[in-house]
């Protein structure tokens, strides 16, 4: 069986890890970048009936009219550009791969950044280029411009903010890659609801440029959506790589009716905002941790050198689990990055956090 394996699968296949997720049963979850705000019961059950009548046994509607006329009207999306939807982002990131993909074609972004532009760019076949951001995860500018010159990528990533590092780079820097760029560029705003700048304003400014967002920082992440913006023409290229019926009927239906009721995801993201600049204090205040500023749903923290592995295990011991960044990146040594919780879960976290840097030092 091994021969064959080994025979069949492609190396690049065999040589990357399989992508895991932490198992997470009576844990406090504050590793994934999730919104820890449910919903009233009362929405809860009129969303309930309005999946009553949905008809199981037929195929959803292929192109979700519905659901691009509902994001269009709540995320600002003018007529004049197309819109095509993914399974989650990376669904999104698969379908730009394979669109512009093929031998000795590049995909370039910064690093540390999102692990699976890397991933899904050797899943694609494409040669991954990582540039590595300065010290202060700030944008390396000449050394991106000396990367495009050199490795000419057929496809480009930025996040805006970026994740890990919880950043948003400057919005100069970003243009002057659009501008280098020989391909497309997308800029990734996963992180949109946590930050006051986008580059959704600016498309048509540049014809290679496309933005792609989700809504799973907003408050729903289990529905799994994903949003591509940008000119008609290279959608409608990037359209033929997308699976028939892939936004199935109860994420299409449950996407609606939650965009009725954007203010109250508006109103839970700016109590993370609140709730994210009160947790950077308690971090920064405790001996030893270095939080990052942040414009996402999360802080990255350095914690004292070779540290990172026992805090993470302490907090687990504690029933706090978070993300363990030590060993993912060379910039990333000692690091853990912590999703902003309620002001409930963040007060276990901060004080799990002094009882292990006490309890160790």
């Amino acid at each position: 069986m091994t021969t064959v394996i080994d025979a069949l699968v492609r190396p690049e296949i065999q040589a990357i890890p399989a992508y895991r997720v932490a198992a997470a049963d009576g844990m406090i979850k504050l590793d994934a970048m999730e919104n820890p705000y449910g919903w009233p019961d009362e929405l809860k059950a009129e969303w309930l009936e309005t999946l009553r009548g949905l008809d199981l046994n037929r195929y959803p509607d292929p192109n979700g009219e519905a659901l691009h006329t509902a994001l269009r009207e709540t995320m600002g999306i003018g007529p004049e550009f197309e819109l095509l939807l993914g399974n989650g982002s990376d669904e999104l990131i698969q379908m730009l791969a394979m669109t512009v993909g093929g031998p000795g074609r590049r995909l370039l972004s910064l690093d540390p950044g999102f692990v699976m532009y890397r991933q899904i760019a050797q899943c694609a076949g494409m040669e991954y280029v990582g540039v590595p951001l300065r010290a202060d995860f700030a944008i390396d500018l000449p050394a991106v411009l000396a990367a495009i010159e050199r490795e000419r990528p057929a496809l480009i990533f930025l996040a805006y903010p970026n994740n890990p590092t919880g950043n948003r780079f400057d919005s100069e820097d970003m243009v002057r890659i659009i501008e280098a760029a020989p391909g497309l560029v997308v800029v990734d705003e996963a992180y949109a609801p946590f930050t006051d700048t986008s580059f959704l304003g600016l498309l048509g400014d540049w014809p290679n440029l496309l933005v792609m967002r989700t809504v799973s920082k907003m408050g729903l992440a289990g529905l799994r959506l994903g949003y591509l913006v940008g000119p008609r023409d290279w959608l409608a290229q990037i359209d033929k790589t997308r699976l028939p019926y892939n936004i199935n009927v109860l994420t299409q239906v449950s996407a609606v009716f939650a965009l009725r009721h954007k203010a109250l995801f508006d109103a839970q993201t700016r109590a993370i905002r609140e709730e994210r600049a009160r947790l950077f204090a308690a971090l920064a205040a405790l001996d030893g941790l270095h939080p990052y500023p942040s414009e996402a749903n999360f802080i990255l923290v350095r914690t004292p050198r070779g540290r990172a592995g026992g805090l993470f295990s302490a907090l687990c011991e504690r029933g706090v689990l978070v993300k363990n960044l030590d060993g993912s990146d060379p910039a990333l040594a000692d690091c853990l990055r912590i999703t902003v919780g309620t002001p409930e879960e963040n007060a276990v976290l901060v004080d799990a956090l002094r009882a292990a840097l006490c309890a160790s030092g």
